[in-house]
């Protein structure tokens, strides 16, 4: 009994199987995703639909082993100071994944009549946006999404200043509102997107703005998923005003969300507006 007392703060992890079914589960989905969109195998969408459903299996088990360990007081301070350096190198990874976007729009966006790469005079019009594609008007849904993501990291903050100063049902009705903004957010750039004159395919603005925009969108929903699950943890009675480490990645999280659309709504919607008709009154 006396060895197998911890003299120390680390926090050393059970034997878990998550790694290698989560690994295995991505595999599975990759090579799904690549056979459909290939038209491969006339079973693709079902490996896809395996993989998928064996990548959230992994993550609820794994999400639910952490929560036990925090829980359970594994988490000592020293434990909480390396979740932290992760969180942060995470984040930073993320801001990096989305840097890749921002520099494929920008390369085509800032020289649209370099005659390199792709042919783009032909292809673009030697301006940007390129001529027939009518941009969004970013006053409109594009400024009320931003206006609800804006609103939607006030709500978050403060929950989170709840949640220290001990104020529970304050915490709950911040965290209502922000999953409800979040929810709207949404379902409106899914409206946005339905009313498009222009598809992902067939051109590189499309492309460009599919893929940034829609990587938000992706993250969105990570993240309100994220504000579910301590929104039920805070109804379980978990977190205290000194143990709540979910709530504070969850909180990071989202407003990390909030300032990459900040600079998609300026760089794409605002810089790049071309007007009602793209190229009719000149691009950048």
């Amino acid at each position: 009994m006396a060895g197998a007392t911890k003299h120390h703060d680390y926090h050393l992890v059970n034997p878990s199987p998550w790694p290698f079914v989560g690994s295995v589960s991505a595999f599975i989905l990759a090579v799904g995703a690549i056979t459909w969109m290939h038209n491969t195998f006339a079973v693709a969408p079902l490996i896809f639909a395996a993989g998928a459903i064996g990548v959230l299996y992994t993550m609820a088990g794994w999400w639910r082993d952490v929560i036990r360990e925090a829980e359970h007081g594994d988490h000592t301070r020293v434990v909480q100071l390396h979740h932290r350096y992760g969180m942060i190198l995470f984040i930073a990874s993320e801001v990096m994944f989305f840097v890749a976007w921002f520099w494929a729009y920008f390369n085509v966006a800032l020289f649209p009549h370099a005659p390199h790469e792709f042919l783009r005079t032909e292809f673009i019009g030697g301006v940007w946006p390129p001529k027939g594609i009518e941009t969004f008007d970013p006053w409109h849904l594009p400024l009320l999404n931003t206006l609800i993501l804006l609103t939607s990291g006030t709500t978050v903050t403060w929950a989170h200043h709840a949640l220290l100063e001990g104020d529970r049902e304050s915490v709950k009705k911040g965290l209502w509102l922000t999953i409800i903004l979040g929810a709207i957010f949404t379902c409106v750039q899914a409206y946005e997107y339905s009313h498009a004159t222009f598809a992902f395919k067939g051109n590189i603005y499309g492309a460009t703005f599919f893929m940034a925009t829609g990587f938000h969108g992706a993250h969105v929903i990570i993240g309100t998923i994220f504000l579910i699950v301590c929104l039920f943890r805070v109804y379980a009675g978990q977190f205290t005003p000194k143990q709540h480490l979910g709530f504070e990645f969850a909180a990071w999280y989202w407003h990390f969300v909030d300032v990459v659309w900040i600079f998609l709504f300026a760089a794409i919607y605002v810089w790049g507006y071309g007007g009602p008709v793209a190229g009719a009154a000149g691009g950048h």
